[in-house]
């Protein structure tokens, strides 16, 4: 069974004079939830973002590793799911199609039974040749879980996971939090209760501050 970690050292980040938290520090070495909480600004979407490699912090670092060996930023991509509201689909390309190229781009195999069971789950496969711009908010965030999960990440990483989605998207979000943290690190950045009922641990950055 492969062992993956998620390990945060002292991480600060500063917007010029602008601090934004300071002094995070954790070690993810199972599979299992970890929610970040705090008020608007608080620099959640920050967070989740460096945790997943996108952004860099001003100081401290982040670690992910395979069977202890470290995983190198230019394979991370590789092991990271990652959904947000602000995350931008090609909308005059139909759903399959934008799958399709994200498989392509990220360099990974495009299993199609595996998107299409995911379709089936997220209810969009009678969907999946239509063009994204036809899609509503809900029915686009929807499609994002696909992108994060078509190739079985290690790594999960949610911000604010359930916006634009109605109760049986939220309930279809929860269930999948749920399966995956067995053989997944998830981490959920989110105020709402619901989405954080569900975390095993929960970060919040008022502690955070100076």
């Amino acid at each position: 069974m492969t062992d993956f970690s998620l390990q945060a050292h002292s991480l600060q980040k500063s917007f010029g004079r602008r601090l934004v938290f300071c002094g995070i520090t954790f070690n993810l070495n199972k599979p299992g939830v970890l929610g970040i909480s705090g008020p608007n600004g608080s620099g959640k979407s920050t967070l989740i973002k460096i945790l997943a490699g996108i952004n860099s912090p001003t100081k401290g670092q982040v670690i992910h590793s395979d069977n202890g060996k470290e995983i190198i930023s230019e394979k991370i991509h590789n092991y990271i799911g990652f959904v947000s509201p602000y995350l931008v689909l090609y909308n005059e390309f139909s759903a399959w199609e934008n799958l399709n190229y994200f498989a392509l781009i990220r360099n990974i195999s495009f299993d199609k039974s595996k998107v299409e069971s995911l379709l089936d789950q997220f209810l969009l496969l009678n969907r999946k040749d239509d063009l994204v711009k036809a899609y509503s908010s809900g029915m686009k965030q929807r499609l994002k879980f696909i992108f994060a999960l078509m190739h079985s990440p290690a790594f999960i990483f949610l911000d604010e996971p359930t916006s634009n989605l109605d109760d049986e998207g939220k309930q279809t979000v929860y269930n999948l939090i749920k399966s995956e943290s067995e053989k997944a690190i998830v981490v959920v950045a989110s105020n709402e209760r619901n989405d954080l009922a569900n975390c095993n641990e929960v970060l919040d950055l008022n502690y955070y501050k100076r």
